[in-house]
């Protein structure tokens, strides 16, 4: 039993490990998409007025991306429903790769208001111990996988023949009983 939940664990693992990268790359692209906007005081004035509010305020804040895109998800249904599979999933990516945008930005502008909330502090705690467990288990995979791609790198054709070559007769090898 054991040997079929691993694989599940892992896929779990991956799963969550692409959307921490997905937050983590999306952050900086967002900022810089930010940067792009002429309204400097604007800016300062909303990053300054989002510190002043009271830790459920900035919750809504932080909650409003989230809300914004339910109707791009209506969309995406839509979509799928009427089987246009190629629209619905370039739909998807770009919800996701927006939605984790923004999300990440507000997070950034309100994390320590938002952090003084004991369940959402609780919530952030048990979400970074699940990506340090999620690393724990892909980890040594994706290193395993790297030492292994190794042998075809440039110049190592002929070690990697080889290697092929030998696990080619293993398999057609006779079976010793």
């Amino acid at each position: 039993m054991r040997k079929l939940i691993r694989p599940l664990w892992v896929v779990l693992a991956v799963a969550f490990l692409v959307e921490a990268w997905l937050w983590d790359h999306l952050k900086p692209v967002v900022a810089r998409i930010v940067d792009f906007v002429p309204w400097d005081r604007l800016k300062a004035r909303l990053a300054a007025r989002i510190e002043t509010l009271s830790p459920t305020a900035t919750l809504a804040v932080f909650l409003v991306p989230i809300v914004a895109l339910c109707p791009i998800k209506l969309l995406e249904f839509g979509l799928l429903a009427h089987r246009r599979w190629v629209s619905a999933i370039i739909v998807l990516i770009l919800t996701k790769m927006i939605g984790l945008g923004v999300t990440a930005f507000i997070f950034d502008v309100t994390r320590q208001t938002l952090l003084q909330i004991p369940w959402f502090h609780r919530l952030y705690t048990t979400v970074m111990w699940l990506r340090d467990w999620a690393h724990g288990i892909v980890d040594p995979i994706k290193q395993r996988m790297r030492q292994w791609l190794r042998v075809f790198a440039p110049g190592r054709s002929g070690r990697a023949f080889r290697l092929l070559m030998r696990i080619r007769r293993r398999m057609h090898a006779p079976a010793v009983l």
